[in-house]
């Protein structure tokens, strides 16, 4: 099913601040609440839709490449538009939101009824790729060290899952505070410091994670490499981080690509630039040489005549453009290499041309000016 386009289903235009992307999210989502709206599939799909528009259009780098690329600039995972937003996703990370509406962070009729919902750490990784990764994208299979459920008592932290109601919030989760102020009585609401939002104390903590209900642990994590990525961009993987404390959601592991250096080629984007040396008698002959792509090698004629610093363009040849069906070239700079010590034949030789009109330097004013803008690059 095609996605709509985040400007329209929040109704903002494509110039707008975060100031008026938050408002217009708000008041769609407190429109479709799920309190508003129980047991209403459809507007529960709006409550999320928003949610998922929101989260990319409130973030300046994620809204930067959406505007470049649209929804392609998440394919494979990254972010909660590669694989839909949950509930709990949309409270834990925009429950403020919905402060001062009469909301809590989640369903006021679910069992949680407003406490708040415990979310693991993230986590962050590097993962090295080389160029032919790069190429055509790749999966990886990683080894994450984090925090998981406690198998002995699923997570609750209790050695027999019994539990006392907290005295300090009556189970609620929640104490409430009434101050007396110049304007009257103001109510203020805040995490219960007892039970930590959890409404409940443990009778008898497990004694394999001491009541925290997580242990350490490690996971293989597969993760999906799309195409034409750069070093230190970066992909969420949604609920991969460690495990809460006695239940909750997981956090979230964020995936950064570091690149390992090409021995022959250096990236410049989407083109690989490569550094040609032939010799004199070839440049002015002309010759046939193989030049290094990332998968294999091709053959190219280097016309007689050639002049150093002439860069030739293999098209298509490059890496692709990441979000996007575009590729960029290798662009080879030949580079003509001048012997450092001659045999006593080879020095009259070079005596006798140095005389002659035709090998007399006569540089292209156009070729020059390509030189200097492209000896930079190298």
């Amino acid at each position: 099913m095609t996605k709509r386009d985040y400007y329209e289903i929040l109704g903002v235009s494509k110039n707008a601040d975060k100031t008026e992307i938050k408002k217009a999210y708000r008041k769609i989502a407190l429109k479709y609440h799920p309190d508003k709206n129980p047991g209403d599939k459809s507007a529960e799909e709006k409550f999320k839709e928003a949610a998922e528009a929101y989260e990319i259009l409130s973030n300046e780098e994620k809204k930067a490449k959406y505007d470049r690329f649209g929804h392609s600039a998440f394919d494979g995972g990254q972010g909660f538009s590669g694989g839909g937003m949950s509930m709990d996703d949309i409270f834990s990370h925009f429950g403020d939101i919905f402060e001062n509406f009469g909301f809590g962070g989640g369903f006021s009729s679910g069992s949680r009824s407003g406490r708040r919902v415990n979310k693991g750490s993230n986590l962050r990784v590097k993962v090295k790729l080389d160029l032919k990764d790069i190429l055509n994208g790749t999966t990886k299979k990683i080894k994450v060290k984090k925090y998981v459920e406690c198998s002995h008592c699923t997570g609750t932290g209790s050695a027999d899952g019994s539990f006392d109601n907290c005295t300090t919030c009556r189970g609620s989760g929640q104490v409430i505070q009434i101050r007396n102020t110049m304007l009257g009585q103001m109510q203020t609401s805040s995490t219960c410091p007892t039970c930590r939002g959890e409404g409940k104390i443990i009778k008898n903590k497990c004694t394999h994670c001491y009541g925290e209900g997580i242990v350490k642990g490690e996971e293989v994590v597969q993760i999906t490499v799309p195409a034409g990525v750069a070093e230190g961009m970066q992909m969420k993987v949604g609920g991969k981080g460690s495990a809460p404390r006695r239940g909750g959601i997981n956090g979230d592991l964020h995936v950064v690509f570091e690149e390992n250096e090409h021995p022959e080629l250096i990236r410049d984007e989407e083109d690989l630039l490569y550094n040609l040396f032939i010799s004199f008698p070839e440049a002015a002959l002309g010759t046939s040489v193989e030049i290094p792509t990332i998968e294999s090698k091709v053959k190219i004629k280097i016309a007689p005549g050639t002049q150093g610093g002439k860069v030739l363009r293999l098209r298509g040849k490059g890496l692709p453009t990441y979000g996007s069906y575009g590729k960029g070239d290798i662009l080879v700079k030949v580079n003509v290499w001048v012997p450092t010590k001659l045999e006593k034949d080879e020095k009259r030789i070079l005596e006798k041309l140095k005389n002659s009109d035709n090998f007399e330097p006569k540089p292209d004013k156009n070729e020059k000016s390509f030189f200097d803008r492209m000896k930079d690059m190298f």
